[in-house]
């Protein structure tokens, strides 16, 4: 297996396919490097090589019960593409993978990176905040790590079959495949990493990072998505990047680079080559 090992001893885990321009994924909440499966193969068709890690305490790297942290996650990415020595680079982030890119290129600069894709995404930020009226109430995310901490591989069963991939939705027709592959995702991954990376996504405020991005950024988002609610997300992070463009989907789920990869490709083929 292809691992780095970080300053602070964790193992991270990576995948590195092919030539040419590099693209890097970042996956999300609580999934692994093999949730881009659809983006890395097409891809790779492309002639593009292709970067996909394991953040720290999720899938194939370490189990480590600390640094599971917006801080921590860019640095493990930046630590991966310095290892790699990737240059001209174009980071696309999956919804808390969407928040490690907008930390690491404002913690870590831009002088690696081409272009950016923020898919899904949780910035700028998730809680409701005085400073964020439209945020999901903090009770919210108290109920996740309760469900995560009662019964972790129910709860890893219930949110794929339902509002992840929009399966609860009338007329949506379920794959068991994509439901049993985002459990064994999970399950891969350990529980501590998972119950402190929900504070993560949900409370870390990307107002700051968006406003430091130069790079041109693609802003996607389904306007039905169930887990990142689109209002509180794309349109705001499209505005206070420099260089941003929103790209709203009618009726997409939070999942949509899985169930509806043909449209997601195809639109960040055309994004990259422009």
């Amino acid at each position: 297996m292809s691992t780095i090992t970080t300053k602070d001893g964790v193992s991270i885990f990576y995948k590195d396919w092919g030539s040419g321009q590099p693209i890097v994924f970042s996956h999300g909440w609580p999934l692994s490097g093999d949730d881009w499966d659809a983006q890395m193969m097409f891809f790779l068709n492309h002639g593009f090589r292709v970067v996909a890690h394991d953040r720290r305490g999720h899938g194939r790297s370490t189990q480590t019960d600390d640094g599971h942290d917006m801080d921590h996650y860019a640095d493990d990415l930046a630590a991966v593409t310095a290892h790699l020595d990737l240059k001209n680079a174009v980071h696309i982030g999956h919804s808390t993978g969407g928040g490690e890119v907008v930390r690491y290129l404002a913690r870590h600069g831009e002088s690696r990176v081409a272009k950016a894709v923020l898919i899904s995404a949780v910035p700028p930020i998730m809680v409701k905040t005085p400073a964020n009226p439209g945020g999901l109430p903090k009770e919210v995310f108290d109920g996740l790590q309760a469900q995560l901490a009662a019964n972790r591989a129910q709860f890893y069963l219930d949110l794929p079959t339902g509002p992840f991939y929009g399966y609860n939705r009338a007329g949506a027709k379920p794959s068991q495949g994509v439901i049993q592959n985002w459990w064994r995702q999970g399950m891969m991954g350990g529980i501590k990493a998972h119950y402190d990376g929900i504070v993560a996504f949900s409370q870390t405020d990307f107002v700051p990072d968006l406003k430091k991005i130069s790079v041109p950024t693609l802003v996607m988002h389904g306007d039905d998505d169930q887990i990142v609610p689109y209002a509180d997300a794309g349109p705001l992070s499209a505005k206070l990047l420099k260089n941003g463009t929103l790209k709203t989907y009618k009726g997409f789920p939070h999942g949509m680079p899985t169930t509806e990869a043909d449209t997601i490709n195809a639109d960040l083929l055309a994004f990259i080559k422009s």
